[in-house]
This record gives structure tokens, sequence and C-alpha cells, in this order.
């Protein structure tokens, strides 16, 4: 390690979450708005700390108007926040995870010590499919409507193409997360056939079948962060983040190779993945063969029967919320 490099590790503050929330994730939502959606949650994460909004620092959310369908729709879901007392606040046009990136980097300048962190949407209430195709590049790409399981269908064959994976295994990966839902009351798909069985449902968009596409969700998550002593005083397990790392990929298509992702790679060793053993790996992962891309990227094996001893993959489905591994 360079000297700047120890320098710079010794001044970063150490910063942990100290306390987590979400809501049940359902397919459809149709007795309660975002704020109803989102008030329990924000509620039970400052409750089970034993504190309200005036010991909380710093407040970011994240979310995306293209869901809501309006501009600035995360200003109404301030509301589950409350109107007092007057708060710092920021919202990011995109998940949980980079709201938390923020939040990090605020408690990281100093200028808070706690931060109240939370992710939501209602993908419900439109074609997501055809709504999530308008983040596209809005001159070449969005005017021609492909759809995200289309788009996610091409990355699928070319991965299948190059050989790094198969149809077989991108089953695996389904069945395998599916049934290990069963102990968690919060997803909305829990339980799956076998692999070969799910093998004979017919393909949507080749070469992805209904089990390789994620559910569409509603619902909502929160954490709390703190700094230092702050977070041993209110929690007695806080769960230091000791490396964090924020990347992205080439946003137009045919500028990258889809069958790699050299951003979760980057962001993987920016953040230490490499420097110990891994004993849980939680992914974001929507479709199947990305859960075999993304394992690969950090290092873990590309492929199930690759995985280095001990390491658990847990694949999530798309969500609201916070969704992305901090290393993608």
């Amino acid at each position: 390690m360079s000297e700047r490099s120890e320098r710079t590790v010794s001044t970063m503050r150490d910063v942990a979450v100290v306390a987590f929330a979400q809501s049940h994730h359902v397919r459809r939502e149709q007795h309660r708005n975002e704020v109803e959606m989102l008030m329990p949650v924000l509620h039970q994460v400052k409750a089970d700390l034993g504190i309200d909004q005036s010991q909380i620092d710093f407040t970011c959310s994240g979310s995306t108007d293209y869901l809501a369908g309006t501009a600035f729709s995360f200003v109404m879901t301030l509301d589950g926040v409350g109107a007092s007392p007057p708060i710092s606040e920021s919202h990011v046009e995109m998940d949980g995870a980079w709201a938390l990136y923020e939040a990090w980097v605020k408690i990281q300048t100093g200028a808070a010590d706690t931060a109240l962190v939370y992710g939501y949407g209602k993908s419900s209430p439109g074609s997501l499919p055809d709504v999530l195709s308008r983040q596209l590049d809005p001159y070449y790409q969005a005017p021609l409507w492909p759809d995200s399981i289309a788009l996610a269908a091409l990355q699928a064959r070319a991965c299948l193409d190059a050989g790094g994976t198969t149809v077989e295994e991108m089953a695996a990966v389904a069945a395998r997360s599916r049934r290990a839902a069963l102990d968690n009351p919060f997803a909305q798909l829990r339980g799956s056939d076998d692999p070969a069985v799910l093998l004979k449902e017919p393909e949507i968009a080749a070469p992805l079948r209904r089990h390789d596409c994620p559910p569409i969700s509603d619902g909502a998550a929160a954490v709390v962060l703190a700094a230092g002593d702050r977070a041993r005083e209110l929690s007695d397990n806080p769960a230091w983040i000791r490396g964090i790392d924020h990347r992205i990929e080439a946003h137009a298509l045919g500028v990258r190779d889809l069958t790699s992702s050299p951003s979760t790679a980057l962001a993987a060793a920016r953040a230490g993945v490499g420097e110990g053993p891994v004993d849980l790996a939680e992914l974001h992962a929507p479709f199947t063969h990305q859960e075999v891309l993304v394992s690969a990227a950090l290092g873990l094996g590309g492929h199930l029967g690759q995985l280095a001893p001990g390491v658990l993959p847990r694949h999530r489905a798309q969500r609201p919320g916070l969704a992305h591994a901090a290393a993608a």
C-alpha cells in the first residue's frame, strides 16, 4: 500500500449499519400509496434504535420518477419522514444502494454522524419492461422501445454463446434462490420446482424463461448508518462497512462486452473483496445469467460448482429498495 493510500485509509471514519427494516414485497400493492407503504418501515427502523428523527443528521432516499410517472415524486414521500423537525435531505434518481453511498460519503465529510437511508418503489401500476426502456439513449435506442427483458435476453444469449453459462445452470440458480426464499417472509416468490422441470417451460424471450426473470414487486427498505462511537451507542453489534466502491458500466448498447462486468470487478478490487475470505455474497442479479456473470467479476467463481469453499451466493430478484450490492 502506498504512503498516500495509508494516509487516506487512516483518515476515513468508521461507519456501520446499525438498523434495517423492510416491507413485505408484493406483486401489486393496491391499498397503499408510496407514503403509506414507506411509513411503517421508517418508523420501525428508528423504533428499533430508540431514536426519533431529531437524532438523524442526514436523510437520503433512492427512487425513480419513471415508476411514479411524476417529476420530483420523491418529495411526497418525505411526508413519511415527517414535517418536523426540519431535516438535511437529499435524493438520488436510482436505487437505495446509491443513496447509501451518498450517505456514507456525507458521514465521511464530518457533516453528519447518523444517516437515515431508504429506497422504495411501486413497479406494478405500469408496464415495467416498457417503462425501463425510457432510460435508454433517447435518440437511437429509446425510440425502438426495446423492453428490459428483451435486452436481458440479448445479454443472456451472448453469455451462452461465449460459454459463460448454460441454461441448465441458469435454471439451477433460479431453483436454489427461490428455495432459499422459503425462510424469508418478506420475499414475493418462495419455493421452486426442480431445474429439469423449469426447463420444460416455454421461452418468453429466447433464451430466457419465466424463472430466469425477476418478479415485478412493490416495496420499501431502510437502514440507519452511524459513525464510530455513535454506532456503538446505538447498537451492540454494528455491521461495519470496511470497504465500499461505486462504479457504472458504459450506458450505450454495443460499446462494451455484455459477457463481462468490468465495473463490478473494479469496484470489488477497490472495496477489498479479494483481500480476505468471503463468507456470504448477496448479489443484485435480476436475471439468472447475471448471477453467474457478477459472481465471476467478484472473483467468487463464474459457475456454481466453482465457488470458493464456504461462499454462499444469494440471488436477489429485482425489487425496489436497497437492492444492489455495494460493490456492484
